[in-house]
């Protein structure tokens, strides 16, 4: 959402197959020149998880706007995009993230991403390397990797019982005490690193119209699948980052899935002390990692 973006960056959308797609980039900010066409594109992409958007890699972004065309949007079922109800599923989001690569991109492009989204990004670099650059991923997982089955669990059991996923999405994510408690819980090492703006910013992206339909097609699993089955095809170089206090993906994990294509993971790193949003919670360390990877040479 545009109040939580930071100063310079304005709204701008397209239309995708499934409704209104906003994304953010660098328009009349004074520290900067306008963007060219010519500048390399550099494509950043939230999570998927209750209350999230674009403002998750907010404290970043900004840092790359001299040197490259940053597009930074709410996928469709998230923030201020589009928002229709209907249970999401893997192919949605494949096409959403190609048409905002075709129409907004128009170029390969180094894509940021996180956690699921993640997943879905090296699958579609798998399958579509004309699309991408390069890839620096934070927890990349198709959460239900090597085999794990995700819908079996009583999460994903109790979200996809009608009616009580409603009541679920209510009380576990749409109001500030839920977001508070589930970032200080489950998303961060350290709850004193939480703002009252990145509350502010999750609950707002949750309270959206229809957003629960997003939210609950991931929370019970309609969106997982076996990363590693993918990962074997992946063409693209690809930096892997990890925060060693996830409470979703373990760092061993994320080593073996790196371990299945170390021609493409050129590198993979674990970061100590932050959990599934290093780039929230120290967001100047991943930037120094963004940077050395964009200048590094990748052949």
């Amino acid at each position: 959402m545009k109040q939580f973006q930071p100063p310079g960056f304005e709204p701008q959308h397209i239309q995708t197959s499934l409704g209104k797609m906003v994304y953010y980039s660098p328009a009349g900010a004074p520290w900067r020149s306008p963007v060219e066409t010519s500048s390399p594109p550099l494509v950043f992409l939230h999570s998927l998880g209750g209350g999230s958007s674009a403002f998750e890699w907010s404290k970043v972004y900004p840092a790359f706007a001299a040197t490259h065309r940053i597009i930074a949007p709410d996928l469709v079922g998230w923030g201020q995009s589009a928002h229709p109800p209907r249970d999401y599923s893997i192919a949605d989001y494949l096409a959403v993230i190609t048409e905002c690569l075709e129409q907004v991109a128009q170029q390969p492009a180094t894509v940021v991403s996180t956690s699921l989204t993640a997943g879905l990004v090296l699958r579609l670099a798998s399958q579509r390397p004309d699309l991408f650059n390069s890839l620096f991923l934070v927890s990349p997982s198709g959460y239900s990797d090597f085999g794990q089955d995700y819908q079996s669990g009583l999460a994903a059991q109790l979200a996809g019982t009608p009616i009580l996923d409603r009541i679920i999405y209510t009380l576990g994510a749409a109001n500030e005490l839920a977001v508070r408690n589930f970032l200080e819980q489950f998303l961060f090492a350290k709850r004193s690193r939480i703002t009252d703006e990145m509350v502010a910013a999750y609950v707002a992206s949750a309270q959206q119209e229809n957003a629960e339909y997003a939210a609950l097609a991931s929370l019970k699993g309609s969106l997982c699948f076996d990363l590693s089955l993918y990962i074997d095809a992946l063409q693209t170089p690809t930096f892997m980052l990890w925060g060693a206090a996830s409470r979703f993906t373990s760092v061993a994990q994320g080593q073996r899935l790196a371990s299945l294509n170390p021609a493409a993971v050129k590198e993979f790193v674990s970061m100590d002390d932050v959990g599934v949003l290093p780039h929230l919670e120290l967001p100047a360390v991943v930037i120094g990692l963004l940077q050395r990877w964009l200048q590094a040479d990748h052949t």
